[in-house]
């Protein structure tokens, strides 16, 4: 299903693992929303950002035991797993959601996580809890 709009996509970010650039996000529209940890990531504010329009949302935490909070990477996972659960069992795709290891220091790496989110939107189609007909 291809996405005639621009994807909209919603990523969550520690502040170790990401600093915005905006030649990342040459192809999307993106809100970046900076957290402190990655443990902040909490499943009512995953859930609002699709509400609020968001064809995807990507959450970039800290590298595996890279976390300075030991175990943010990990709350951050098990939250955004049980979300995925949720999109699924409600229709609307839990491949729309997705959790990534990164640092800021790798911005190929992040590129090309948004470019394979946009690609895999092309796939799933637009956010079908919002009408997107023109």
């Amino acid at each position: 299903m291809k996405i005639n709009n621009t994807p909209k996509l919603t990523l969550f970010h520690c502040i170790n693992s990401f600093k915005e650039t905006a030649s990342l996000f040459d192809h999307c529209q993106v809100k970046t929303i900076k957290m402190a940890c990655s443990s902040m990531t909490k499943d009512i504010h995953l859930l609002k950002a699709f509400e609020a329009g968001a064809d995807a949302v990507l959450v970039l935490v800290c590298p595996n035991k890279g976390c300075r909070y030991a175990e943010g990477s990990i709350r951050a996972k098990k939250r955004v797993d049980y979300v995925k659960t949720i999109l699924d069992d409600i229709g609307m795709d839990g491949r729309r959601l997705n959790i990534f290891n990164t640092s800021a220091k790798d911005m190929g790496s992040i590129k090309k996580i948004i470019q394979n989110t946009i690609a895999q939107l092309e796939i799933i189609g637009p956010n079908p809890a919002l009408n997107h007909f023109n």
